[in-house]
């Protein structure tokens, strides 16, 4: 039995489980059922996501881009915290940030305006609508920090270089009486900040 806290749980054991996991998964449906299951806790694993989305196992980061990929499609958040999950095991993992960052963007024109399309770290691509949401937080250098809605409640960090384009495609709009700036996206307009604010810091 593990203790409290420790995981019997190796790369290599948790690599299989994931494995079977996804391989069970429909052809054509899409990322597994994780939250469908609740398998039992077996401890936390000593693998951390850091803030630059790079996957860290024991301290070393974990250089195969497919295992990374094979990991974050059984990737679950119940609170504050993260999980690794299969049908039959649960292990706690650290994420510094978000789990995933934003590193492409593609704008597509559409008849009522543009659609904005992202690709993850992990080459998950999301369309940015009302179920896949931008959100701006304050950042510690004072700008803001843009977050795109993956899936649960699983988020991903969009890179500087992309919010910078945001910006340059940005404009004011009148938000419960109060002048707002920030960006649209299938039909929807995500607030970024207070109007006056953004034109005072240009």
């Amino acid at each position: 039995m593990a203790k409290q806290g420790q995981s019997t749980t190796s790369l290599e054991g948790l690599t299989v489980a994931a494995r079977a996991a996804t391989s069970a998964t429909p052809a054509g449906k899409g990322l597994p059922p994780v939250h469908l299951w609740n398998p039992p806790f077996c401890g936390d694993l000593d693998m951390r996501i850091a803030s630059d989305g790079t996957w860290f196992y024991m301290g070393t980061p974990i250089g195969r881009a497919a295992l990374v990929r094979l990991f974050s499609t059984v990737l679950k958040r119940e609170g504050d915290k993260y999980f690794l999950v299969t049908p039959v095991e649960k292990v706690g993992i650290r994420v510094d940030d978000a789990p995933f960052l934003a590193v492409e963007m593609v704008v597509e024109k559409e008849a009522g305006g543009r659609s904005l399309r992202f690709r993850t770290n992990v080459d998950d691509w999301v369309d940015c609508d009302a179920a896949h949401r931008l959100r701006f937080e304050a950042a510690a250098d004072g700008g803001l920090t843009p977050y795109l809605h993956v899936r649960a409640e699983l988020w991903a960090k969009v890179t500087r270089a992309l919010y910078y384009d945001l910006v340059d495609m940005g404009e004011e709009r009148m938000i419960d009486g109060e002048a707002m700036f920030g960006v649209t996206s299938s039909g929807e307009f995500f607030a970024m900040a207070d109007a006056e604010q953004v034109r005072a810091a240009l």
